[in-house]
């Protein structure tokens, strides 16, 4: 509901930005996760190991791809929109307030 109000490109912005943050918890945790995922040595003959382990790598994987696939839509979209200012920006070489956008979209982070 918070970004119903914000311009669409900054809430976009920040919704990619919120996506990748929480993408990342699982990268972030990787040893707690490897201490929760490993059996110790109680617990050795009651969980497959190996069968965890594929689990928590599939599980990283998916992340790793997600995250990939999220940060290439997000320059896709830049550059469209850099493009297109530029194009402007050729036609009205003049008009400040455009170099400043086109400036503002060419140094996202």
């Amino acid at each position: 509901q918070g970004f119903s109000r914000l311009p669409a490109n900054l809430s976009a912005l920040l919704l990619i930005q919120e996506l990748l943050r929480v993408m990342r918890t699982i990268d972030d945790r990787i040893v707690h996760e490897l201490n929760t995922t490993i059996p110790t040595a109680s617990f050795v003959g009651k969980v497959d190991a190996g069968e965890t382990c594929k689990e928590l790598y599939q599980s990283l994987m998916d992340a790793h791809t997600s995250r990939e696939r999220i940060i290439k839509n997000c320059i896709a979209q830049t550059s469209s929109v850099v493009k297109t200012l530029r194009e402007e920006r050729e036609k009205a070489q003049d008009n400040v307030a455009l170099l400043k956008q086109l400036r503002k979209e060419q140094t996202k982070v």
